[in-house]
Order: C-alpha cells, then sequence, then structure tokens
C-alpha cells in the first residue's frame, strides 16, 4: 500500500512545478490596455465563454451546496483556476488550466463538523489551434493529482484521462461543451478506485455593456457507484458582467443549480449557488 501522506505530499509537489511556470509564463505575456469601450466589453466577454480563448485569466470560483444528505448540510468549495494560453507550434496553442479547490466538506457520519483544507487538484491542457474557424475545439489530457489534505477532501489516487472541449459562438451567443473522464492508475490501495465523468454545457446570450445571461451547469458520473446512483444532472441559471476596476478587467458572475437528478447517497446536496469573480489579461493580438 502506498502511504497516503507521501502521496499528498507528491502530488502537491506536482502542484507547484505546473503552477510555477504557468505564473512565469503570465507575467511574460503582460496584456495591452484593459477594455473601454461597449464593443471591447462585448468582445471581452465572448473571449470570457471560450475555455481555450487567447486570455490569461485567473477565475475564483466559489460553489455552495445545499441540502447535503443527511442532515440538510452545507458544503462550501472556493475553486482557484488559473488559465493560461501557452504557444506550442505556429498554429497550436496549449491552453493550461488548473482547478486548485479550498474547501469545507461536513462530516457526514456524526451530524456535526465537519473537515477544511484543500482537495483534489485538477489539472488540463488543451491542444488548440491560434485560429480556428466557426467552430472551435480543444483537446488534451486532464489530471486528477492527490492534494487533498484529508481523506474527506480527496481520492487519495492520482488519476488521468481525456478531455475535450467545442464550442460555436454566433453572435450574440456562445454555445458550447467541455468534458473529461478520468481514471485512477495508481495511489492508496485501500481508497476507492477513481472512474468519473465531468460534462460541462455552457450557454451564454451576451448582451450591451458587457452583461450576459448564462447557464453552466456541471454534471458529473461516478461510473463507481451502484448502478441508478452514478449522475448528478443540475439545471440553472445565472448572469454576468465584464467591467474594469481601475486598469484591470474583471469578469463577475452569480448563478443558481437546481440537482434535478442526484444519487440518494450521503454527500449529494440539492442546490449549488455559484459566485465568481475573474482577474482577466487579454493578451496582444501577436501572441
Amino acid at each position: 500500500m502506498r502511504a497516503p501522506g507521501a502521496g499528498r505530499g507528491g502530488a502537491l509537489a506536482v502542484m507547484l512545478l505546473l503552477t510555477g511556470p504557468l505564473l512565469s509564463s503570465a507575467e511574460e505575456q503582460q496584456p495591452p490596455s484593459p477594455p473601454g469601450g461597449d464593443a471591447d466589453q462585448q468582445e471581452l466577454a465572448k473571449a470570457v465563454q471560450n475555455p481555450v480563448a487567447p486570455l490569461i485569466s485567473v477565475p475564483l470560483q466559489n460553489n455552495l451546496d445545499l441540502g447535503v444528505d443527511p442532515g440538510d448540510r452545507v458544503r462550501n468549495t472556493l475553486n482557484i483556476q488559473p488559465v493560461v494560453p501557452l504557444p506550442l507550434t505556429h498554429d497550436f496553442n496549449v491552453i493550461a488550466r488548473l482547478i486548485v479547490p479550498i474547501l469545507y466538506q461536513p462530516d457526514l457520519a456524526e451530524g456535526s463538523g465537519g473537515t477544511f483544507g484543500l482537495g483534489d487538484t485538477s489539472a488540463t491542457f488543451f491542444v488548440a489551434p491560434k485560429k480556428p474557424g466557426l467552430f472551435i475545439w480543444g483537446i488534451g489530457p486532464a489530471f486528477l493529482l492527490p492534494t487533498g489534505t484529508a481523506d474527506a477532501l480527496g481520492t487519495g489516487k492520482w488519476s488521468v484521462g481525456p478531455s475535450v472541449v467545442a464550442l460555436v459562438q454566433p453572435s450574440p451567443w456562445s454555445i458550447g461543451v467541455l468534458a473529461n473522464n478520468v481514471f485512477s492508475v495508481f495511489g492508496d490501495d485501500e481508497r476507492e478506485t477513481v472512474n468519473q465523468l465531468l460534462l460541462q454545457y455552457f450557454i451564454s446570450y451576451n448582451l450591451p455593456k458587457g452583461w450576459y445571461v448564462t447557464s453552466a451547469p456541471i454534471l458529473t458520473a461516478n461510473w463507481e457507484a451502484p448502478s441508478g446512483e452514478q449522475w448528478t444532472i443540475p439545471f440553472g441559471l445565472g448572469a454576468g458582467k465584464v467591467f474594469t476596476v481601475g486598469k484591470q478587467a474583471l469578469n463577475g458572475s452569480v448563478s443558481a443549480y437546481y440537482n434535478a437528478i442526484r444519487p440518494d447517497l450521503p454527500g449529494a446536496a440539492e442546490w449549488q449557488l455559484r459566485v465568481q469573480l475573474s482577474f482577466l489579461f487579454p493578451l496582444n493580438k501577436k501572441h
């Protein structure tokens, strides 16, 4: 059996190795001036809705899960999600996306109390055309690193799998899907096998002055769960706006989702409230 502590330490080291080059690249690819007029705001809003756009962003996404079974508990996850496009060839970029979760997980067995700490880190690398046509796409590997600081906060497994994103943006719409499926390859032998799907479809309608209406629920399937208890399928709606504070471009949004289909298992939530603030750094055209 692989020691859980050693696995977490190795995963944290890998996360730091990934984060360092991304931050360094972000510094080297400093943006031009922030968006000014309405046209600039609408163009930046469309870029925000494109997961493989030439845009450095640092979203801070807070997900508050309500009605967590058993006991109608509350779970909170703050995702730090840096996204950095890196040049690969003359025609292609690699879009590096990290999700570092800081979460509070209620103690489902005791009915009170809980665990706070770092969850498992996901890293995705999309290879995408620098100059896509009407159909925008990206494909690459997804990794799940066992950085969880407690058993309740992570899987204890190193996992890997394919990831894909595809979208179209006929003005004023952005319509697409992002998906990955990761499988555990090694880790703590006493922890459960990982085989899970994440699928996020997104539909946004852009309005004047950087405003937009959006729906971007995250569907999940745990293929290791009992039959009939694998899927979580939410539906909901939200709104957001691209704006500036001083010279800093920002994107803020609020949305709510109801898990219409969810497992009848401990940990399943009824509702999710999502609040997100993203720091945006549009790149120069030459990149």
